[in-house]
């Protein structure tokens, strides 16, 4: 399962029969595609362009370009009017989501210097070179009635950047997608019992996302870690010291014990080519299994700051909803909301277990816990706030009837007093108020955990479900 990356087809349509009659209207709208191919390249440089399609002939050609390439996507840049007949074979065989640029030269036609024209011929041709908008409730139609996903990004070739910032959106969300399309999902022993929110349909997360997923044995990690040498547990104790600001009450014994689990981390992941992991087990009556689970919690974030996030619990949606996040370089940590704060309105969230280094406010403390909350033995935890500023939550929901859809909501990460007890802690403040975010948030049917991630991105979020044909619910404005 190798993937050769993001694929997007562009093609141009006009109509042959203008090209005898206006003299440089087609090298004009060339030049109008060339532009386009130009901006979308800046953004993402493996690019299939079909060309200026004219004809019936040129579009089943380009179709099979499309299709031999395998693009994802494919952006039908409209230069002029043009026949729906000389759209529909280059999309129809793809079976890629189709971006209609319905994109004006300029912002107005100079009607003056346009009316003071004497050639009716010469008017007509400049006409013709500001009809991008002409031809596309034809193609919405043909697209409509023959059952092809599209979408439109309307606005101006230049001096536009909300139209641009549109397609790099569609871009970005391309390339999440086709992470998705070929990811591989570890999952590392069991459910946690009676969790019940989060027990999900594997085939389900196939059909929805694609990509691959590995059931894993703890006795092979916990073999592995028998194999780590003495020099490896040495560099990766190093590496904590680094990276974390490591407390003085750690002892150097679980700092070793737990660098050689993630040390035997890095195998099992280079073993089975995974880019994420959902985890949970008890390791109850084993020794071996129980001091690697017990230790893996260091080694989880390493992991997760190095794009392959890894979700406790045995969170499967939320393993997806974090590599999601982590794709679109938001971030994407494990958390929950578990208090609110009603006299700042904030909403109080974090988790045990691994967080994302690289959305850290600051450096990342690790403490010793005495007890692991719930689960079994003890060992050293991350402590860590999600930085302050704009972020975005996500949860991947399995609903009533078995389909997935994904919850967003955008919010502010705050600065205030968290709580310090080894674990993430965040403060949250929503545009709608705590109250009613987590009323609106609840009655979607989410479960327990989230994704957090930098920035606001709804709107990528948004692009990525009507790729995946996934409904997008938005809560918390």
């Amino acid at each position: 399962m190798q993937s050769t990356g993001v694929k997007i087809g562009l093609m141009g349509i006009g109509l042959d029969a203008y090209w005898e009659q206006f003299d440089g209207l087609r090298q004009r709208l060339e030049g109008y595609l060339k532009v386009v191919e130009e901006k979308i390249t800046a953004v993402h440089q493996n690019i299939v362009n079909a060309g200026m399609i004219d004809t019936v002939d040129k579009a089943f050609a380009a179709g099979s370009l499309f299709r031999r390439e395998e693009v994802d996507l494919i952006f039908l840049y409209v230069t002029t009017y043009a026949l729906s007949a000389t759209v529909l074979p280059a999309v129809q065989r793809t079976k890629v989501p189709v971006i209609i640029l319905n994109l004006s030269p300029g912002a107005q036609i100079d009607y003056d210097a346009f009316n003071a024209l004497n050639d009716r011929t010469q008017m007509t041709g400049e006409w013709l070179s500001w009809c991008s908008a002409c031809p596309v409730p034809e193609i919405a139609n043909v697209f409509k009635r023959s059952g092809i996903q599209f979408h439109q990004v309307t606005g101006m070739l230049h001096n536009d950047d909300a139209c641009w910032q549109e397609i790099t959106g569609w871009i970005e969300a391309a390339r999440v997608a086709h992470t998705m399309a070929y990811n591989r999902l570890g999952c590392l022993g069991h459910y946690y019992s009676g969790m019940l929110d989060i027990y999900t349909d594997l085939t389900r997360q196939y059909a929805a996302f694609g990509g691959h997923i590995e059931l894993l044995e703890v006795d092979e990690l916990a073999a592995l870690r028998k194999k780590v040498l003495k020099r490896e547990i040495a560099d990766r104790v190093h590496t904590f010291k680094n990276i974390f600001e490591v407390q003085p009450d750690c002892t150097e014994a679980e700092l070793e014990r737990a660098a050689k689990t993630s040390v035997a981390l890095d195998e099992l992941v280079q073993r089975y080519q995974l880019g994420s992991i959902a985890y949970y087990y008890k390791g109850t009556g084993n020794s071996d299994n129980e001091d690697t689970m017990s230790s893996i919690i260091l080694g989880n974030s390493l992991l997760t700051a190095k794009g392959v996030p890894v979700a406790g619990e045995y969170e499967i949606k939320n393993a997806q909803a974090m590599k999601i996040m982590d794709s679109f370089g938001a971030g994407g940590s494990f958390t929950e909301y578990y208090a609110m704060d009603f006299k700042d309105d904030i909403v109080l969230m974090g988790h045990d277990g691994p967080g994302h280094l690289a959305i850290a406010e600051g450096k990342i403390k690790v403490r010793p816990l005495t007890v692991y909350h719930g689960k079994v033995g003890k060992g050293l935890s991350v402590e860590m706030s999600v930085k302050h500023g704009p972020v975005t939550l996500l949860s991947v929901v399995e609903n009533q009837q078995g389909g997935l859809l994904l919850l967003v909501a955008e919010a502010e990460s705050v600065p205030g007093p968290i709580l310090q007890i080894g674990n993430t802690n965040s403060r949250y403040r929503f545009a709608s108020g705590a109250r009613n975010f987590v009323n609106n948030w609840n009655a979607q049917g989410p479960a327990h955990h989230c994704a957090i991630g930098i920035g606001h991105i709804a709107s990528k979020i948004e692009k990525l479900g009507a790729l995946l044909n996934m409904k997008v619910i938005q809560v918390g404005s």
